[in-house]
């Protein structure tokens, strides 16, 4: 009778448990969303939703669409979310944003990034199809540029991917996009 009871308390914990597990992810999840009482928008990779402050396209191996960049306003913050389709997964990231200025990113001699250089290379958050990056209003103005850029993994294997935009003035296809703030309503 003990091993009985003992098995159905095992059983019991089990249900109880896996039951459980998808609203601990959740939770956990959203919990990655905030930083210092700040919710963070939930991204959406399958679908643009226009509710982006500034939306582009990942590409990746420069013909394919891995995911998406958008860029938020939360409080004094800007949030630089990179986002993949299912079947492309985030590796190492770099970006580098500043007010719209020759000097803004680092770049070799010939125009191309150089991407080793890029000032924000520690995200906030990141998994396997998700990189968000804070970044304080204050340090970079009204009209702004940015050039993000990832390692990917997907179907053709690993790329170099950017978000989409403008073309640097070098001979590489790194790309680098331009955002006014004034345009984006921030929610306080």
């Amino acid at each position: 009778m003990k091993k009985l009871t003992t098995i159905m308390a095992v059983l019991l914990l089990t249900v109880l448990t896996g039951c459980s597990n998808e609203q601990l992810e959740d939770q956990q999840y959203n919990q990655k969303k905030k930083n210092k009482g700040l919710e963070l928008p939930i991204e959406n990779p399958e679908t643009n939703t226009g509710e982006h402050c500034f939306y582009t396209s990942l590409i990746a191996g420069q013909h394919h669409t891995a995911g998406s960049v958008t860029i938020d306003v939360v409080g004094g913050n800007l949030i630089v979310t990179y986002t993949t389709n299912e079947e492309w997964e985030l590796g190492t990231t770099h970006l580098s944003i500043g007010v719209c200025e020759e000097g803004w990113v680092p770049t070799t001699g010939s125009g191309n990034p150089q991407i080793g250089h890029f000032e924000f290379t520690e995200p906030y958050s990141e998994g396997p199809h998700e990189v968000v990056y804070i970044i304080p209003i204050t340090d970079i103005g009204d009209n702004y540029c940015f050039a993000a850029h990832a390692e990917v993994e997907g179907p053709t294997g690993g790329e170099t991917a950017w978000a989409e935009g403008s073309e640097f003035s070098g001979n590489s296809w790194a790309m680098y996009s331009e955002f006014n703030l004034s345009s984006c309503n921030s929610p306080s």
